[in-house]
């Protein structure tokens, strides 16, 4: 069984006091940093490039779970994992050879993700599953935070897991989107492990007892099931 990770979304952070909100973070002990870049045109936004990437990098430890929400990835990951990217995710929607890119992340000794949208099957992604560190399962439309959850993402999640126990695989399995104290737990018990949270951590006064209480709801949801 992996152990949960929690990866707290920048995009929901204070950016103008983005320095003290890492530090928080880091105090409570989270495992990593979730950092959306988004074009304004794979999504309807617009976030970061890899300035504020190696900004981060220079201000945290944490490892840095990059996830690129852009329309032609493959020309910038370089970019991005020379910035201090620790994992750079890709989606298979994006206009790219998705198996090049993943080549050209691994060749660079970064971690590589793939990931889908809700409205794509996951079965369109099968085949690069055997070549990934992870998956990542969008539980929301992705471009905006504090979307609500969509549950039927689930039914995603669990295929990752069999594909994975089935081929004696190890890559995780990540949700982002609607991440609460209330659906942590269904997605943990389908199968995720590595849960991207935003408002749910850094939209609390109290940083801190906002991931005691994710820990703790992911670990009764684990006990469970």
């Amino acid at each position: 069984m992996k152990p949960i990770l929690l990866a707290p979304s920048i995009l929901a952070a204070d950016y103008g006091n983005i320095e003290r909100d890492v530090r928080a973070v880091e105090a409570a002990g989270v495992d990593c940093l979730h950092v959306d870049i988004m074009d304004g045109h794979f999504v309807p936004n617009m976030t970061f490039g890899p300035d504020f990437v190696a900004m981060l990098r220079r201000i945290t430890r944490l490892p840095l779970d990059v996830h690129l929400m852009i329309q032609q990835p493959d020309r910038y990951v370089r970019s991005f994992i020379e910035a201090g990217a620790d994992t750079i995710t890709i989606h298979l929607e994006a206009y790219h050879d998705v198996g090049r890119t993943l080549d050209l992340i691994k060749s660079m000794g970064c971690r590589a993700g793939i990931a889908v949208n809700p409205l794509t099957l996951i079965e369109k992604a099968e085949k690069y599953m055997k070549r990934v560190d992870l998956v990542l399962c969008m539980t929301v439309n992705p471009g905006f935070g504090g979307q609500p959850f969509i549950m039927e993402v689930l039914e995603k999640v669990r295929f990752a897991r069999l594909f994975r126990d089935q081929n004696n695989l190890n890559y995780d399995i990540e949700v982002d989107g609607g991440l609460t104290a209330d659906t942590i737990g269904p997605a943990v018990v389908s199968g995720a492990n590595l849960i991207v949270a935003g408002s749910s951590i850094f939209g609390k006064q109290d940083i801190p007892a906002a991931v005691k209480l994710l820990r703790q709801k992911a670990a009764e949801a684990n006990a469970a099931g």
